[in-house]
């Protein structure tokens, strides 16, 4: 099992930069696929961004491709997502999970990951 902490979520205006991290803890960080995603208020929640266990393949919405970037640093047990250009459609609760899985894969569903932190909030001002 793992334990998700996202940090870093804020309040930024309409062309700023926030860098969100999500820290792990219980099993070794290397054996999962990582994704990031967000929820407005009012909608369901949907896929950002995705990166498989070594951190040599990302996969990105169309909504946040060439804005937002993922990576991860196994030593540190940190998943990240580096925003930048944001909009104010970007506005939404974020949260990192986990998939326990023994391929080099990234997966898009929510319903393929089995963990999930507790969200963090960012805000974009026009």
């Amino acid at each position: 099992q793992v334990q998700l902490v996202e940090s870093g979520g804020g309040l930024v205006q309409t062309g700023g930069s926030l860098r969100l991290s999500c820290a792990a803890s219980g099993r070794t960080f290397s054996v999962y696929a990582m994704g990031w995603f967000r929820q407005a208020p009012g909608k369901e929640r949907d896929f950002v961004a995705a990166i498989n266990r070594s951190g040599t393949s990302t996969y990105y919405a169309d909504s946040v491709k060439g804005r937002f970037t993922i990576s991860r640093d196994n030593a540190k047990n940190t998943l990240y997502l580096q925003m930048n250009s944001l909009k104010p459609e970007d506005t939404a609760a974020y949260y990192c999970a986990a998939r326990l899985t023994a391929y080099s894969e990234y997966p898009r569903s929510s319903r393929s990951y089995n963990y999930w932190g507790q969200g963090t909030q960012v805000a974009v001002s026009s």
